[in-house]
């Protein structure tokens, strides 16, 4: 997939944070992009604002990950209004920290439903039309995928079990020539969690540092397949 002039791209929770700034990467390469949100009025506000910055069209639907026919009736959208899907980024997710003794019944089931369970809709509603256009799968885990941490048992068990459902899907799809990569970021300046980016923040990883490794990826040549990726800031500030 070297050339990604007119190629369609669905990215989930794309609305802000890191699905954003994909969405600004891709639609500057010339990428139509679909982006979704929970919020019909933030999804549709971003497609404004990425279309007005790239070069590619971007539209904003409603839709919600922890939801199969949510998903499959938002591919197809964008399927009949571009004739195809060539990149499926699953990337909305939520953050509940704290113990267990602390972490709700609700915050655990929200952070599986979503981080987890919402993945595997998503790419389960995009292979369908991946197999069509031999297409390329992102999933966004993080170093939380592999490093545990006190305050993370929620948290952690998403992205760990993220990180192990991507690379089965890999396994699953590559003799369809659909390529999967699931990138494992550290700290990135977004508002996860609640969180205000400042400039406290410019160690950390941009979030179009992170659409910049997706526009690499999907320009690599197609027997080369980088199927887990972690990044994380080169230089963090000293504890």
């Amino acid at each position: 997939m070297n050339s990604l002039e007119n190629k369609v791209a669905f990215v989930t929770g794309g609305s802000k944070g890191i699905g954003y700034g994909v969405a600004a990467a891709l639609s500057e390469m010339g990428v139509k992009v679909a982006i979704t949100s929970r919020h019909k009025n933030e999804a549709e506000k971003a497609a404004r604002e990425l279309s007005e910055k790239g070069k590619g069209e971007v539209i904003g639907i409603e839709a919600d990950v922890r939801d199969l026919k949510s998903q499959e009736k938002a591919l197809e959208e964008v399927a009949n209004k571009w004739g195809q899907v060539d990149v499926m980024v699953a990337n909305a997710g939520v953050g509940h920290f704290g113990s267990v003794e602390e972490l709700t019944a609700e915050q655990w089931q929200q952070t599986i439903d979503t981080n987890l369970t919402g993945v595997f809709y998503s790419i389960k509603a995009s292979v369908p039309h991946l197999k069509k256009t031999k297409g390329y799968i992102f999933t966004i885990s993080s170093l939380a995928g592999t490093n545990f941490f006190a305050g993370g048992a929620a948290y952690n068990a998403s992205k760990f079990g993220v990180t192990g459902f991507t690379q089965a899907v890999m396994l699953d799809l590559r003799d369809h020539d659909i390529k999967v990569t699931t990138i494992m970021p550290g700290s990135v300046a977004t508002h996860f969690n609640d969180h205000t980016p400042s400039e406290a923040d410019s160690w950390k990883i941009q979030i179009e540092d992170i659409g910049e490794l997706v526009v690499d990826l999907l320009k690599m040549n197609h027997r080369a397949l980088p199927s887990k990726i972690e990044i994380r800031p080169t230089k963090p500030p000293k504890n």
